[in-house]
């Protein structure tokens, strides 16, 4: 059971996780947090679900975890323009988040995989899904899925990555109230220093890809596209050197090929 005393006496955020909600069971704490009829509306509120009955991941794949095991939740994300304009940046703050807490925490190193993706001795272990929505030009919700294989031991199905869990490569449980206000307190300092140097973010991302440089293939609505890993640009795209020059890629499933 998640202990909400033991996770907020650990938190030391503005906004990020000072609206908390605990739900057994939900079908996604991304739908619940998109759908306003639900009452949360408060900017860094955050929904933690133990059991998601229709976890997603990107491009709709399903995401299950063992309930109780670890950590699937969502952040709402509603008053800056600047950030909601820059989803790649959030992306990269949210991963980063995680990979500095398990690192900070655990001391295993950690490496992230474009766009989404961090990775634990070149396993998948947290994957984040970023979802919008909006009336005429501007955003009106803004929420950040994210989803930890922490205490789990074991994974049925077939993957595109193959996962592990902070457990699987410590060798023993860890205490998810801790984690999860870690990353919360990253992820509130990573979206601050984006806005005021959103280089120095976009750095520390690349710092930590290693596929940059080699040659890679990406899949996106059934087109396959193969070419060097160039580079991130300012905007966290993909930059893919290929025959015809350096293309700008915005979202795909990267592999080394």
């Amino acid at each position: 059971m998640f202990n909400i005393e033991n996770f907020d006496i650990k938190l030391n955020t503005d906004y990020i996780g000072r609206t908390f909600v605990y739900a057994d069971e939900l079908s996604s704490t991304n739908t619940f947090l998109m759908d306003k009829q639900n009452g949360y509306n408060q900017n860094g509120t955050v929904v933690l679900a133990e059991k998601q009955t229709s976890g997603k991941g990107r491009k709709d794949r399903v995401w299950y975890s063992a309930p109780e095991s670890n950590l699937t939740f969502s952040i709402l994300l509603t008053k800056d323009k600047f950030l909601t304009n820059n989803s790649s940046l959030i992306n990269f703050a949210a991963s980063l988040a995680i990979a500095f807490s398990i690192e900070n925490l655990y001391q295993l190193k950690t490496e992230l995989k474009w766009p989404n993706d961090v990775l634990l001795d070149g396993k998948k272990t947290s994957g984040i899904l970023i979802e919008a929505t909006s009336q005429g030009n501007k955003i009106e919700r803004f929420v950040v899925g994210i989803g930890i294989n922490v205490n789990q031991p074991s994974f049925q199905g077939t993957f595109n990555y193959p996962p592990t869990s902070i457990r699987n490569e410590l060798g023993r449980n860890v205490e998810r109230e801790r984690l999860l206000a870690e990353i919360l307190n990253n992820f509130e300092l990573l979206l601050e220093k984006t806005k005021k140097n959103k280089t120095e973010v976009v750095n520390d991302w690349k710092e930590k890809c290693k596929m940059i440089g080699e040659r890679i293939s990406i899949v996106e609505n059934e087109t396959e596209k193969f070419g060097i890993f160039y580079d991130i640009d300012e905007e966290g795209f993909l930059l893919l050197k290929t025959k015809d020059g350096i293309e700008k890629i915005h979202y795909g499933d990267v592999s080394l090929g």
